[in-house]
């Protein structure tokens, strides 16, 4: 399972970046790539986590690995919705998309890659992290028990459940 993370738009699930200063932005990013790596140590995934630098990154893509975690700068002039969709369709049905951008879901979900979006992958990781957070799992499971050929699920919401199940 490889997951290919929005970075910027997981990040604003958590909090405004407008006011941010680019010292409290690296910070805020450096505290998700923690975040990411201590969620790999229990779930067992390789993570790509994808961040712009299309208005003040260099002219080269940048690729880091942090903690054990893949970070991908997007090359100035080019955002980071063209490389996690560069990604998506060079990886295909072996990665999960984490975004809420919906451009880059519709994108995904053609090339046959689940996409997760970024509040409930949020909440997946803050529960496997031990924080108290409400367990929508069951919820969604109980919601999900139809009958009958009207009433089953399509290939894009079977494909985000086993995502979320992997997860």
């Amino acid at each position: 399972m490889h997951l290919i993370i929005d970075g910027y738009n997981l990040l604003h699930v958590s909090r405004s970046l407008i006011h941010l200063t680019s010292l409290q932005l690296q910070w805020e990013r450096d505290r998700l790539i923690n975040q990411l790596s201590a969620y790999q140590e229990i779930k067992p995934c390789r993570i790509t986590v994808v961040f712009d630098g299309w208005l003040g990154g260099e002219a080269a893509e940048k690729r880091e690995t942090h903690k054990g975690v893949e970070v991908i700068y997007s090359r100035l002039g080019e955002k980071a919705d063209e490389v996690i969709k560069r990604l998506a369709k060079e990886k295909g049905a072996a990665a999960i998309v984490i975004t809420s951008d919906r451009e880059i879901a519709r994108f995904a979900e053609r090339m046959a890659v689940s996409v997760i979006p970024s509040d409930q992958f949020r909440e997946k990781m803050e529960m496997s992290a031990g924080k108290t957070v409400e367990n929508l799992e069951g919820d969604e499971e109980a919601r999900g028990k139809r009958k009958g050929p009207s009433r089953r699920l399509s290939k894009k919401e079977k494909r985000a459940r086993a995502a979320l199940k992997k997860l």
